[in-house]
Formats: structure tokens, C-alpha cells, sequence
């Protein structure tokens, strides 16, 4: 089969939602923009990549460690990061459409059209004079820029801008019982705080010496005012983050350790080498000395799935001045005290959830007949095996069953007698199950079996009791993490 036109990102929406890997959120009441639910299939593919990834820092690496801090955080956690005064997106509308746009996001958009005319220096000139502005507080140079560069709105066609204003992203609430009592507090909008927070007690009572580093897996919230492109950006979504705290000086070495091991990840997990690339930051956060984005080439373009970010002292040194509490190390390999630098490893779980589902959506055609298949790797599969029986009769449900039973204990492993057995095929291959175990008369005589292969849609004959072996290895996320 030869492969069929591109996938387009509605093909990957409308698939998701078909097969139970996403849904709308409370759609039965129009659904809530920006925010969705993971079905069936989804979160057992999400609940893989969280596995592998945590797997993938805390089990190879013998000096990073895991918490789970909490959502709610001391109001002062969010001053001290920067959140409070500096976390503004620049956002401008059109007169004449009344749509809202973040301003830098157009500016990125004419630079990648420049680039994909091959004018590569143009379109680097235009992000560095943005980044230039941005820096500033340029917010009038902003809006000047994006009408020299003749930026319309994509629905009214016209220049008619407003000026551009900065919106702070964090969502607040009241914690208190009693409403005038009540403090403002923020839902977290990123997960790096409770990391920082809960250094000395990590470093302390699990006697880390410095390098080390501190896993985290947990919800974020950011009140995005353009929210789009399905899972890659929402407003409640789950980062995987890593803190690596580092002697001052040694940090850009291991920047780039970390910035080849976190692309290495990506290749491992079935990601494409031509499907992924680095996009070094033009403007740096306030808090970065270097930074590096591993983008991914979604049907929308290349985009960030990752983020390295050297962090330098910036986020102990603040806690430190805010908490008058010292955020301090001593290295008796130096006998010296110090705040650590930080290198920062932050992945969007559902942004990685939607570059795997989009890798994994394919199209064959022979010419006459179309297959659809999700080509997933064998360990992130929602479902690892389907037993079939060849018919409901004379003993083969009984015995798929039996052998069912066998396998569940080991990896998901689901029965189905439902139509024909090619239909039940088909079923399986929409979500990605890597091997179907077809149950037959021969079965009933040898105690041998079928396994077709998803990929190449191949069959083997196997003995029964060679099952468990023989597809637990494949399924495992060992062979995941023997290749990182």
C-alpha cells in the first residue's frame, strides 16, 4: 500500500473523538473552549507517556528524585517567581472583526511565511526586533511593527488594530471560609514552583548532593486568551517537568547534556528524527540564560513540545529575598555555600499526547481500498493485545476467554466475538492495539494461535502458553528505556 495525502488536523480531531482518545468537555452543554477530556483509549495513551517519561528520569538517573507538591500554592510563591508582575501576554484586536490575537504570535507567523519563502534573514530580522521590542515594553513599537509588516486580521482582512495590551494568564481564586476573610490565591501556571519550594526539604531528607534533580508530573492552569489548535494549547492541561540543580558555572554543560538526552527521549518514544528539530529562543525569559524549544512538525507547522531552559539562580535567589529563608547548598567537594543554578526540562503532556497521535495517524491506499491505522509503539498502545475468536461456537469463545484471563494480569488485554473477524481487525487497528490473537478450530487440536501484526498486518502461528512472553516483551516500556 502506497501512503495517502497528508493528514490534516480536523482528520486528527475527528479521529480522536471517534475512538475514545478525546473528547470536548461537557460537550452535551456546547463544551467549554479550550479545555477537553481524555476518553477510554486517551488516557490510557496519556497515562503511558506520563510512565515512560517518569520512568525515563527517576529510574535511569540515580540522582533525580519525584514529588508531587500541590496545585494551591502561598500566594507570595507566584511575586517571588515573577508570575504576579511579569506573566502578560501581549494581546491586540481588530476593530472591524472584534477577534483577539497575541500580538507576538502574528509577528511569529509573518516571520515563518518569510522563511518558508526561503527568506530565512528577513524572517529572523522581524523575531529579533520583536524580541527587541518585547524586551523593552515596547508595546507601542508592537503594534507599529505589525502594520509595517502588513499583518491583517485573517477574518476582516484589515489593519484596523488596537493597541496592544499585556494580560496577566493566572486564573485566581479565594481560599477561606468566610468570603471577607477569604485570601486571593492562584491556580498554579506552572508546576516548576513546587519544585523550588520543596528543595532544601528534598535535598535534606534524601541527602542529595548536588547535581541532582527533582521530577514533577501535575496540572497547570493559564487563562489563555487565544486558546487553539485542539490539545496543543488549553487552559487546564499537565506538564512534565524536571529541575536540575547545578554548581554556578557548570550550567551550560549541562544544558546541553540534557538538551541532546530530552531530544533522544522524543526519537525513543517513536517521534521521527526529520519530524522533530531544536528552536533556539530569540528572546529569553527573564529567568533564562539560555533556552531551546524541541519542536515537533505538527500538521500545523512545527511547534514546541519541550522546553530546555538554563535557569540560572533566579528562582532560589528570589525565594530566598521573598521568605527570608536560605535557599542555600554546601558543596564539600568546594567547602563553599551556594545558591544552585538551575537547568529546567518542561514537556506538555498533552502536547506530547497530540505529537504521538498525530505521528501515529495513518493512511494507506492500494488505489481501491483505504486502511486506517494508528502505527503507535507497542508500550504506549491504549489496548496491548485483542483475543478474537473465529466464532462464538464449539468451544472458541470459552477458550479466547481462558486465554484472555491469562494475558490480563501481565498487559491490557481486551475479548471480542463482534462481527465479522476482519471488521474486528479494522477495530483494533483504529486504536492502535499492535497484536490480535485470532482464535480458530486448529486452536482447538494444537493449542496454537494467530497473532497478526497491526503494522504489516503479517500472521505467525504461536503456541498458547509462548503468548505472554512473547508479546509482554514487545509491549513492555523496557524497550523504550534500553533505547534512551
Amino acid at each position: 500500500m502506497s501512503s495517502a495525502p497528508s493528514t490534516s488536523l480536523q482528520d486528527i480531531i475527528s479521529h480522536a473523538k471517534e475512538y475514545g482518545f478525546v473528547f470536548p468537555s461537557s460537550e452535551i452543554y456546547d463544551g467549554l473552549q479550550a479545555v477537553y477530556d481524555y476518553g477510554q483509549n486517551g488516557v490510557e495513551l496519556k497515562n503511558s507517556l506520563k510512565s515512560v517519561w517518569w520512568k525515563a528520569m527517576t529510574q535511569l538517573h540515580d540522582n533525580i528524585v519525584g514529588i508531587d507538591a500541590s496545585i494551591f500554592m502561598h500566594p507570595l510563591t507566584w511575586k517571588a517567581s515573577g508570575h504576579v508582575d511579569g506573566f502578560n501576554d501581549p494581546m491586540i484586536d481588530n476593530k472591524d472583526s472584534k477577534k483577539r490575537y497575541r500580538a507576538d504570535q502574528l509577528l511569529e507567523g509573518k516571520a515563518e511565511e518569510y522563511a518558508n519563502a526561503g527568506q530565512q534573514e528577513k524572517a529572523s530580522a522581524l523575531l529579533a526586533e520583536m524580541g527587541r521590542l518585547l524586551g523593552a515594553e515596547d508595546l507601542a513599537g508592537v503594534r507599529e511593527l505589525i502594520i509595517a509588516e502588513g499583518i491583517v486580521c485573517p477574518i476582516s482582512k484589515t489593519s484596523n488594530w488596537t493597541d496592544v495590551r499585556q494580560f496577566n494568564l493566572m486564573f485566581s481564586t479565594q481560599v477561606g471560609s468566610v468570603a471577607e476573610d477569604a485570601s486571593l490565591i492562584y491556580l498554579r501556571p506552572e508546576t516548576a514552583q513546587g519544585i523550588f519550594v520543596n528543595f532544601l526539604n528534598v535535598q535534606k531528607s534524601g541527602r542529595m548532593k548536588v547535581p541532582f534533580g527533582i521530577a514533577q508530573i501535575g496540572k497547570a492552569f493559564r487563562n489563555e486568551i487565544v486558546a487553539r489548535q485542539f490539545t496543543f494549547r488549553m487552559r487546564e492541561f499537565e506538564q512534565m517537568e524536571m529541575q536540575f540543580f547545578v554548581r554556578p558555572g557548570t550550567e551550560m554543560d549541562w544544558y546541553a547534556s540534557w538538551k541532546e538526552q530530552r531530544l533522544k527521549f522524543h526519537k525513543a518514544i517513536g517521534l521521527p528524527a526529520e519530524s522533530l528539530q531544536y528552536h533556539d529562543h530569540e528572546k529569553l525569559a527573564h529567568y533564562a540564560n539560555a533556552a531551546v524549544d524541541i519542536e515537533y512538525k505538527f500538521p500545523f507547522g512545527f511547534r514546541e513540545i519541550e522546553g530546555i531552559h538554563s535557569r540560572t539562580d533566579f528562582d532560589l535567589k528570589n525565594h530566598q529575598e521573598l521568605s527570608k529563608k536560605k535557599q542555600q547548598y554546601f558543596d564539600p567537594e568546594i567547602n563553599q555555600n551556594y545558591i544552585p543554578y538551575v537547568v529546567e526540562t518542561s514537556v506538555g503532556a498533552d502536547r506530547l499526547f497530540l505529537a504521538v497521535f498525530c505521528n501515529a495517524f495513518t493512511k494507506e491506499s492500494d488505489g481501491e481500498k483505504e486502511r486506517v491505522y494508528l502505527k503507535l509503539h507497542p508500550a504506549l498502545a491504549p489496548v496491548k493485545a485483542a483475543v478474537l475468536p473465529l466464532v462464538k461456537k464449539d468451544g472458541l469463545a470459552e477458550k479466547a476467554q481462558e486465554i484472555v484471563k491469562s494475558l490480563k494480569s501481565s498487559f491490557r488485554t481486551v475479548y471480542d466475538d463482534n462481527a465479522a473477524i476482519g471488521k474486528r481487525y479494522t477495530r483494533q487497528d483504529l486504536i492502535g492495539t499492535p497484536y490480535c490473537i485470532a482464535v480458530d478450530y486448529q486452536t482447538m487440536e494444537d493449542d496454537t494461535v494467530t497473532i497478526r501484526h497491526r503494522d504489516t498486518t503479517e500472521q505467525e502461528r504461536v503456541p498458547v502458553s509462548l503468548l505472554k512472553e512473547k508479546i509482554g516483551y514487545e509491549v513492555s516500556l523496557e524497550r523504550i528505556l534500553e533505547s534512551i
